[in-house]
Formats: structure tokens, C-alpha cells, sequence
């Protein structure tokens, strides 16, 4: 039996699924310490047990995105905060290659805030 998180890419129709499925492997990729969850009924990804990202569809834009929790300490000008006071979000048009070396940029200073938070504790 499929797990929640599996039926979430599963229901989108391609180029979607595909496009859901390809952010999915490039973010647990980026570092081996990033981690899948099922959260808020989204699949979400966690870095060292703290939520760091999530992938949504966009409901005004139809488009894919991966939003990241501290976006607002993330500075990218693609970055999108919308009317969010702490996330931010990165927009993905599945007509277009994916923008993985933008995507991993964005995820290294993520990770680089989650590391200084952690250890300024």
C-alpha cells in the first residue's frame, strides 16, 4: 500500500508529476542529512529533524514550487514572499528546465541559516 506522501505525486498529471517527483530527488540530494516527511499534508523536508522545505502547487499561478520555511532569511531575488512573513517561495514553470543550480544555491544558504541557528543555541 502506497503512504500518503507517495499518493501526493502520484495524483498530478504529467509534465506536473514529473516536474513534483524531479524537485523531490534534487532536494534529497543536495545533502544527505535532508530527510522526506508527510507534513500538513505536503510533502515536506526536513533538515537535521527541522522543517526546511516544502513542495505546493501555486493556486492563482498553477505552477509547482518549493517553499522554504525560513525564506525570509534567505536572500534570492526569486524568491517570492507573497503575503508570508517567514516563507518564501520559488516558482518552478514546468515548461521550462528545471533550475537546479539556482534550486541548489537557494538550498546551501538554507542550510547554512539551519546550522548557525542550531549552533547558536
Amino acid at each position: 500500500m502506497l503512504s500518503d506522501l507517495d499518493n501526493f505525486y502520484l495524483k498530478y498529471e504529467e509534465p506536473t508529476r514529473g516536474c513534483l517527483l524531479a524537485l523531490r530527488d534534487i532536494i534529497l540530494s543536495h545533502n544527505n542529512e535532508i530527510t522526506p516527511e508527510w507534513k500538513y499534508k505536503l510533502p515536506f523536508f526536513y533538515f537535521k529533524g527541522k522543517m526546511l522545505c516544502y513542495l505546493w502547487i501555486h493556486k492563482k499561478f498553477k505552477k509547482p514550487y518549493i517553499g522554504f520555511v525560513d525564506g525570509n532569511l534567505i536572500d534570492h531575488q526569486d524568491l517570492l514572499a507573497e503575503k508570508r512573513a517567514r516563507m518564501k517561495i520559488l516558482l518552478i514553470d514546468i515548461e521550462e528546465d528545471l533550475p537546479i543550480e539556482k534550486i541548489n544555491s537557494i538550498l546551501t544558504q538554507a542550510i547554512y541559516i539551519y546550522d548557525n541557528k542550531i549552533n547558536a543555541k
